[in-house]
């Protein structure tokens, strides 16, 4: 088996088998791109049925000189599940990366902004320019629903069910779930359609798309980064903000004001409640707080 079959199979399970996003199948392919390259580059000539693992723990020692630590992590994980794959489709007997030992990299906290933070970053948005209304109106829907930013780009005019209260986010693994949805920001999402949105010329096949580029396109993922950018350095916020940065802030604002973690892993669309959990150890000082307000012991 060459490298190239054994990359479009492994590519297949994991958009069939696993349901994953093209952006996740990208950065699988990518590490197994990055061991070929190595391979190439030295002359090493042997398929992925054959190679042992000397020949992946050298990859990994000369990668390590040039990557971090978490990105080193990363390329393990990718590699040690692409090898997985060819063990239990039998072409394998053994996976060359179980021994290998993924560096300590401690748990990141994410950044996140404060309210006033975010209304300085949206009062930077000039609201007469073409595109004002809807660069509002879509960080005002990242902020307040705590979507990826690959959600928000896929947000289709019939997810929206206001009289519900509700949209529907399509999220990892094309995992469907209901969102609440503020009237504020449904009186923006409107004011944006009737007003904004009517008048852009539509390309076919973006007809349910709800946030359009000029030219009646979706929106591509670097856009929103490029526009957030901008207005972070028009507010002179020195904190590292991404679109991320809006969902981190969401679910912190909530659990600060009360909200419960199971709650906030429903509406983040988390699998499992350790992911959610890492928003708890962004403020001790809300956890003292709970202590105080619900256990027995404080209590008197």
């Amino acid at each position: 088996m060459k490298w190239q079959a054994a990359i479009q199979e492994f590519s297949n399970f994991l958009r069939l088998e696993r349901g994953l996003s093209e952006n996740s199948i990208v950065a699988y392919l990518h590490d197994i791109k990055k061991l070929i390259s190595y391979l190439e580059s030295h002359s090493i000539t042997i398929s992925p049925v054959k190679i042992q693992k000397e020949t992946i723990h050298q990859f990994i020692y000369e990668v390590a000189k040039i990557v971090s630590p978490r990105t080193q992590s990363r390329i393990i994980s990718g590699l040690r599940s692409f090898f997985d794959y060819l063990v239990f489709e039998g072409y394998r007997t053994t996976n060359p990366t179980s021994l290998l030992e993924t560096p300590k990299i401690g748990r990141k906290l994410p950044d996140t902004l404060s309210m006033e933070e975010i209304d300085l970053i949206l009062d930077q948005i000039d609201l007469s320019h073409p595109q004002g209304e809807r660069n509002r109106t879509m960080l005002e829907t990242l902020y307040s629903c705590g979507l990826r930013v690959s959600e928000l780009i896929h947000l289709k005019i019939s997810d929206l069910f206001f009289e519900e209260g509700f949209i529907r986010v399509l999220g990892k693994g094309n995992k469907q779930r209901f969102v609440p949805i503020n009237n504020t920001n449904q009186q923006y999402i409107n004011t944006y359609i009737t007003k904004i949105r009517v008048h852009i010329p539509t390309e076919k096949g973006f007809e349910d798309i709800l946030f359009l580029n000029r030219r009646g396109k979706q929106l591509t993922r670097n856009m929103v980064f490029m526009i957030l950018k901008d207005l972070v350095i028009k507010s002179g916020i020195k904190k590292n903000v991404s679109p991320h940065t809006f969902r981190h802030s969401f679910a912190t604002h909530l659990l600060e004001n009360g909200a419960d973690l199971r709650a906030i892993q429903q509406m983040l669309g988390h699998e499992s409640i350790t992911t959610t959990e890492i928003y708890v150890h962004l403020d001790r000082k809300y956890l003292g707080k709970v202590m105080e307000k619900y256990h027995p012991r404080a209590l008197h």
